[in-house]
């Protein structure tokens, strides 16, 4: 996808949020048009300054929050506040709330509720640089990304607006002029739960199909990333919703488990760890409740000899370098057929070694900081495991520090890419969740797709190759929700996303999402008399 966006139009909306008192991201009395015109001087300077928690229409602090945690700058390493988790009295207001703002939003019709996702999508475009400057500085990825993930979240806003008004049942005839009809129905109080990797993008993934259905939703976003999603409270709230009909809740594991087991909450959605997916699971399943799971991954990457060598290695590094390597469907096991083996090897280092990696906020950073300090410890662990085992560090694999003093607290390595791999390395079985690319050689279809299939995951997979009828034959056999040919990583929200085995079930986006936060009421109707067998 390409977007053309007007160089006044940025600066402007760059300007206006330096400047708006709720974020503070430069001190005061500095020329505006000075730290607009050159982003990177933002890095290091913003504070929180408001709560995180959203309720009844207003940010809030929690009622019974009497545990405060930090939240961090991943680009810097810097404390940029702390906020307080929420406690179940906070969680059952939260709930409350949205339950009085469904009844009300539950009633309207689907022409009414598109124009209000409409609302919200154009505000989310119009402050872009805005969010996106906030998610970078939450997050540590580049503005670059930062800014696609809020396109592509505003276009989810849309794209369920469109079809909130279409949103039907069934009409059955039956004999004797009887007939049955099916009414789709919304849920209620659905309860989304994100990742840190795409704080506000999966906010939206969320809120959007569950809001088009007639539903409210209490989120609870990662602990490591608070800040964005509140923004998209406001943004709802000023589009038009009922008060509470979206609501945020900051907190943990404990959080999360008064959220799940709360009586009045009709569905869970989680992105995230197995683990943690299986958790949910669990107390879900205490109270009958539906969940969509989207859960890590350990996705293959085949690479046939026929490919266009340079499409094969730019989907490679798509694969495998986006968001710090912090991405649950990247192809991290990369199988090259052993006839350009040594050809596509030499170009995945060049251009790797070519990755920029700095302060995410300037325009050619191409890759940023890892979300925090344990997390590129345990990514590096992997490394150094890897090359226990056997495996050759072909470039990369260490922390680094950018020349620029300020980040020199920052949370960076260098994109990895292994060689000498073998499919029992636990490099090649676990899930990494940061920049390091596991090359593998095959020999022919059948092997590699045997070897390809054989892990615990199926979130995603991709193949290269001009052979038409070997794509989609390849594709076919790979178990897994999301398949790419001949590209990889790209996630337009018309699509179904989504894994097989442990990697979750269930989906998120295009109409298969309206499945997953509604439900079918049949009233059969009898237009003669009752025939009784007593």
């Amino acid at each position: 996808m390409h977007y053309v966006y007007s160089a006044a139009l940025i600066l402007l909306a760059s300007c206006q949020m330096l400047h708006n008192p709720r974020f503070l991201l430069i001190p005061p009395g500095f020329p505006g048009l000075l730290h607009c015109a050159a982003m990177s001087t933002i890095t290091g300077t913003f504070q929180l300054q408001q709560p995180l928690n959203y309720r009844e229409g207003a940010r809030v602090e929690p009622v019974d929050g009497d545990h405060s945690e930090e939240t961090y700058e991943p680009a810097t390493g810097r404390v940029i506040g702390k906020f307080l988790f929420s406690g179940e009295k906070e969680v059952d207001m939260a709930v409350q709330n949205a339950q009085a703002a469904f009844k009300i939003w539950s009633q309207k019709s689907g022409m009414e509720r598109s124009t209000v996702l409409l609302e919200a999508a154009r505000i989310i475009r119009e402050r872009r640089e805005e969010i996106a400057t906030l998610e970078t500085i939450n997050n540590g990825k580049s503005i670059t990304e930062a800014r696609i993930d809020i396109d592509t979240s505003w276009q989810c806003l849309q794209y369920y607006a469109g079809l909130a008004g279409s949103l039907a049942g069934q009409h059955i005839q039956l004999p004797g002029g009887s007939f049955a009809y099916t009414r789709r129905e919304p849920l209620g109080v659905c309860v989304g739960i994100g990742a840190w990797n795409y704080p506000f993008q999966i906010a939206c993934w969320k809120s959007a199909p569950a809001l088009a259905c007639g539903n409210a939703m209490v989120f609870k976003p990662s602990p490591f990333t608070p800040i964005s999603t509140v923004m998209l409270a406001e943004i709802y709230h000023e589009a038009g919703v009922p008060k509470g009909l979206f609501n945020v809740v900051q907190g943990g594991v404990a959080t999360g488990q008064f959220l799940c087991q709360h009586p009045n909450v009709a569905k869970v959605s989680f992105t995230g760890s197995v683990p943690t997916g299986i958790k949910i699971m669990e107390m879900a399943a205490k109270g009958i409740k539906p969940v969509t799971l989207e859960l890590g991954g350990k996705s293959p990457l085949i690479i046939f000899s026929d490919c266009v060598l340079e499409n094969a290695v730019k989907g490679a590094l798509m694969a495998n370098f986006l968001t710090q390597g912090e991405v649950c469907c990247n192809g991290t096991r990369v199988f090259v057929q052993n006839e350009i083996l040594n050809s596509f090897t030499k170009e995945v280092i060049k251009q790797t070694q070519n990755i920029k990696i700095g302060d995410p906020l300037l325009e050619d950073t191409r890759m940023g900081a890892l979300i925090n300090n344990s997390h590129l410890e345990k990514v590096l662990s992997f490394v150094k495991q890897a090359k226990d085992q056997g495996a050759l560090v072909l470039c990369g694999g260490e922390a680094c520090v950018p020349d620029d003093p300020k980040l020199s607290g920052g949370f960076y390595m260098s994109p990895c890419v292994l060689g000498n791999c073998n499919d029992n390395m636990t490099c090649v079985q676990e899930e990494i969740f940061g920049p390091v690319m596991s090359i593998l050689p095959f020999d022919t279809e059948e092997e590699v797709l045997e070897r390809a299939n054989n892990t615990r995951f199926g979130l995603a997979g991709g193949v290269f190759t001009r052979d038409i009828q070997r794509a989609h034959r390849v594709v076919a056999a790979l178990q897994a929700g999301m398949c790419f040919i001949n590209n990889y990583n790209v996630s337009p929200v018309e699509l179904p996303f989504g894994g097989y085995k442990m990697s979750g079930f269930g989906r998120e986006n295009g109409e298969a999402a309206i499945e997953y936060y509604s439900q079918l009421k049949t009233v059969c109707v009898e237009m003669g008399n009752v025939e009784s067998v007593f």
